[in-house]
């Protein structure tokens, strides 16, 4: 790699150009760990891979494309039986205590592994012994942890901790493990197996795992978890796919192959930081390993950072495309008008060009939706930055400081804590300050938010209690504080248009409520309020506008339709 690669430096190249030296977002500190690494950005699975082999060894190849190198030609990959869609698991008891179950094993020549899938004949040939090592587990342990995380493959079921529950993966990553003697696992992303005694059952310490998983995984030949991992990425079983490069890597961790399979099949499931990460760990293990660069390419390329991508798809040689080579060099563009247009303050050009940046390929950009959501806010457009935000990547805070640096992290944080102020999350803003400023403790932006944000959340916690205890204008005075620390808070100007109401100032209540909307429109209450408020001072025409526009967005509200029929008679009663 050399001293010269980008990669040595944390953060984002964007942040440094547009926030300058002085500005808190500038300031950088050396992350650890953030050696060269290279991920694909793009869709692997969109993605056609080069033909050529870099240093012999076989990557994941793309979907649609067919190597006999990187994968078996078996016809069928599944785990499950086809004729089942659930599975109890079960014990057979031997008949007699000295009697021992015996499964009967395929024929030499029919090359395929209980559940009916063909795999290499060396797989083959361990299977029983595998079998035999799940039943001493289960007989000495008396649980079935132990799982197939392949026909031909045992592991802890613990250990396969990238098939996440709860939705880490598609729907169509379903598998069914085979456990114990006799018995399936149906485990599929976000639901549980019916089975409340494998669930209730504690989990092993991470030592025997660790260990128990080391014990089994080096009896398989590692080239061969890798074809199958393969197999599994080509046809859309990405956390299938990982668990199997996982598997491969805890035998040879040193391969660099598998390091950057294993990064192909996490930007597959959008864990684009953590694939960063695997591709670097390649590139240190093979330092002219093009694919790794190639992919890590297409990560910075998604990730808004153009020199890194560009250092990488220089290294990546042939692998490269020079299509992708412009495209890196158009969002360029794109972000140095984002520099200018901030030192500028001209907001309108910033989220312009944000947007052309996005749409250019840097989509996992957090940086890029922080300045455009930042530039709403100072066009006080409250709503639309918290759509902005709502689409960032949400990247695990330790992860973007591993990659950004905590300065960079920070930076991001400060942002969400001020669109969750704005949205009226005021707890989460404060917790998200307070992260800010713990990992730049010298951030004076950061400082400045989580005190508001703190003042802030304290008037708001007062202003409730006074309003419960009927306390209306104690109440109204609590709100009105925490608007000289934030005087555009929307849900602070609703709050005390609801004791301005209370106390029959109507007019003032009306002028909260409307400041309220002109920075969240589809604030409903605020609307509600104002509608309340107008049909006080027998303003029905004003009000049944406010109703109206609810019963769009609320058709089904009682309460509404009611109020709404009550202000169009009261309007026909004051026109005769």
């Amino acid at each position: 790699m050399g001293g010269n690669s980008p990669e040595r430096k944390p953060g984002c190249g964007l942040i440094t150009a547009v926030f300058g030296r002085n500005n808190p977002w500038s300031r950088k500190t050396v992350s650890p760990g953030s050696s060269p690494i290279a991920n694909n950005f793009g869709n692997p699975s969109n993605t056609q891979d080069s033909q050529q082999r870099c240093g012999g060894s076989n990557d994941a190849a793309s979907v649609g494309e067919a190597s006999h190198n990187d994968v078996t030609n078996s016809s069928s990959r599944s785990f499950s039986n086809p004729q089942k869609t659930t599975h109890v698991v079960s014990q057979r008891k031997p008949q007699h205590p000295n009697e021992t179950t015996m499964r009967k094993g395929p024929p030499p020549n029919q090359g395929y592994v209980n559940q009916g899938r063909k795999v290499p004949k060396e797989v083959v040939g361990i299977s029983g012994e595998l079998e035999s090592m799940i039943n001493d587990h289960i007989k000495s342990k008396g649980s079935s942890t132990l799982v197939r995380a392949s026909s031909s493959n045992v592991m802890l079921f613990g250990n396969l901790g990238n098939l996440r529950q709860g939705g880490a993966g598609s729907d169509h990553n379903a598998t069914d493990y085979y456990v114990g003697d006799g018995g399936y696992i149906n485990h599929t992303a976000g639901r549980e197996c019916d089975n409340s005694s494998y669930s209730k059952e504690a989990k092993p310490s991470k030592e025997q795992t660790g260990s128990l998983c080391r014990a089994l995984s080096t009896r398989m030949d590692p080239e061969q978890l890798k074809i199958m991992g393969n197999e599994d990425y080509k046809n859309g079983r990405f956390a299938e796919a990982l668990a199997l490069y996982d598997a491969a890597i805890a035998i040879d961790p040193n391969k660099a192959s598998y390091r950057s399979n294993r990064s192909a099949a996490l930007t597959a499931l959008g864990r684009l930081l953590e694939a960063v990460f695997e591709c670097r760990e390649a590139i240190r293990i093979e330092s002219h390993y093009q694919r790794a660069h190639h992919r890590l390419g297409n990560l910075h390329f998604r990730l808004g950072e153009t020199d890194k991508a560009l250092y990488h798809y220089k290294q990546a040689g042939p692998e490269a495309d020079p299509d992708e080579i412009a495209k890196v060099k158009i969002l360029q563009v794109h972000l140095n008008k984002c520099t200018e247009a901030r030192r500028l303050g001209d907001w309108n050009t910033l989220i312009s060009e944000t947007n052309n940046a996005i749409s250019s390929g840097a989509n996992s950009a957090p940086q890029i939706y922080a300045l455009q959501a930042e530039a709403l806010l100072k066009l006080r457009r409250q709503q639309d930055a918290d759509k902005v935000m709502s689409k960032c990547p949400k990247f695990d805070v330790d992860e973007c400081t591993r990659f950004f640096g905590p300065i960079g992290s920070a930076n991001l944080l400060v942002i969400r804590a001020q669109v969750d102020l704005a949205a009226g999350r005021f707890e989460d803003a404060l917790e998200v300050a307070q992260k800010a400023a713990r990992l730049d403790s010298n951030s004076r932006e950061a400082n400045k938010v989580m005190r508001k944000a703190r003042a802030v959340t304290a008037a708001r916690a007062k202003g409730n209690e006074l309003f419960k205890a009927s306390k209306f204008s104690e109440a109204c005075t609590a709100y009105g504080e925490g608007l000289e620390h934030d005087p555009y808070n929307s849900v602070l100007l609703c709050n005390r248009a609801a004791c301005r109401s209370k106390l029959g100032q109507f007019e003032k209540a009306m002028d909260d409520c409307t400041a309220a909307l002109n920075l969240r429109p589809s604030y409903s209450k605020a609307r509600m309020r104002r509608a309340d408020c107008n049909a006080k001072l027998e303003r029905w025409a004003a009000s049944i506008q406010d109703y109206e526009i609810l019963l769009k967005e609320t058709p089904e509200d009682e309460q509404v339709k009611q109020e709404l029929l009550e202000a169009q008679a009261q309007l026909k009663k004051q026109a005769r």
